[in-house]
Parts: structure tokens; sequence; C-alpha cells
């Protein structure tokens, strides 16, 4: 978790503040020249966990916060709906290598303002910035259109796969399983109950139309890697 001080002449330029949280440094350095390279923008702090996010934006007022969706000790998500509850006036971009037509409207329904993938060109990410910091939302041309298209036809938007069907917290212990974690690692990495986590585990089953634990492994497996070739 670092923060950066800032200079006078910087304060007199007005330039807006953001704070970056990613688990791996290489992107969050990434991430900080690139924004650096913009006159009237600057990173204030960087943060690789909930626990140091929370603590810098209560420390640094940001203007913006660009989360990732994996962190290393909690779901972005799950960080988007803790920032929103505390700080509801703070934009987030949120910035993940999965597939924005599963977590792109996840993200917005968290509190999200923007959804941009990692595979996008960097010069998308400075447009994502600005739009956000200018009121607005900021997702790709092809899921504004797609989701545009939902809203005119006035039908929610239907699941693509059944992985659609998984709440939030179902999705992200679906994709621990599939990364090789125990259910009592899952249940220690986000903070709830054996017993939480194996109905989770129920559920998923069920709405994927499973029959045990050994196709559910077998199927979070091929996800997480599918996701990864993505």
């Amino acid at each position: 978790m670092t923060a950066k001080k800032r200079t006078p002449s910087e304060d007199s330029t007005h330039q807006r503040r953001v704070l970056l949280v990613d688990d791996h440094p290489i992107v969050r350095q990434g991430l900080a020249k690139l924004i650096e390279q913009e006159h009237d923008l600057t990173v204030c702090g960087e943060a690789e966990d909930t626990a140091g996010a929370m603590r810098l934006i209560e420390q640094l007022t940001p203007d913006l916060a660009i989360i990732d969706l994996t962190l290393k000790d909690a779901s972005g998500l799950e960080l988007v709906k803790q920032v929103k509850a505390q700080h509801e006036e703070l934009p987030i971009l949120v910035l993940s290598m999965h597939d924005e037509s599963l977590y792109a409207p996840r993200a917005l329904r968290a509190g999200a303002k923007g959804y941009i993938m990692k595979q996008e060109a960097p010069e998308s990410v400075v447009t994502a910035i600005r739009r956000i910091l200018g009121g607005d939302v900021y997702l790709s041309e092809r899921m504004t259109s797609q989701m545009l298209s939902h809203a005119a036809s006035g039908k929610p938007m239907t699941a693509v796969s059944p992985i659609d069907k998984l709440s939030d917290r179902e999705l992200e212990v679906f994709e621990l399983i599939g990364h090789g974690l125990s259910t009592r690692e899952i249940a220690e990495r986000i903070h709830r109950s054996v017993k939480t986590i194996e109905s989770h585990r129920e559920h998923i089953k069920e709405k994927l139309d499973l029959a045990n634990a050994t196709a559910l492994t077998q199927r979070a497996v091929q996800w997480v890697e599918s996701a990864s070739r993505a």
C-alpha cells in the first residue's frame, strides 16, 4: 500500500487524483506510468487488497478509484460494494481480464461507473477515466450496444450461459474452486464459514445442473482455464 505526496505545483494544476487497486505490481506500475503522462491526472496511491484500498480512500479522498476484479483477499466486486456503501460519491472504474459480457453488468449493479478489459488499448483506459470523471458511464462499444438493445426491447438481459445464473458470491466461489482451493480455503479466503461455502457449492451445482462435487470441480477448472485463454 503506497500513497503519493502532492506537491504545491500539482495542487495548482488541479490534477484529478486516481487510486489504483490491483494485486499485481507490474499492472499498477503500467497504469501509473500511463496516467502520469496526462497533465491533468495523477496517481495518488496504490493498494493490493481490500483493507489497503479502504485505508487509502479514507486517507487520500481520491477523485476516482480503478479496481481490479481479482484481489489478494477478496473479490473486486465485493470491494466495489463496500466502497459504495461507505463512499457513495467516489466513482469507480473496474479494470479486469474477465469477460465484460459476464462481469460488466455485475460491476455496474455493484456501483461501478465503468468497466474496461485489460486487453483494451492503453488510450481506452484514459478515455474511460475522463468519461467517468465527467459524470458519464464507460463501457466498450460492443457492451454498450448490447445493453441498449435490451433496454430498448423492454426485456431484461437474458443469460448467455448457465454461469450467468450464479450470484456474485457464487461466481466468486466457483472461480476459487477452479483455481484449486478447497472448501475450507475458500471459507478463509472470503471470510465466511465452511457451512456457508458448502451451501454455495450446492446452489452452484443446482444452477449448473452438475451431478456431484467432482463434476463441479471439473467444470470450474475448465471455466477458469478458458477464461485465462480469452
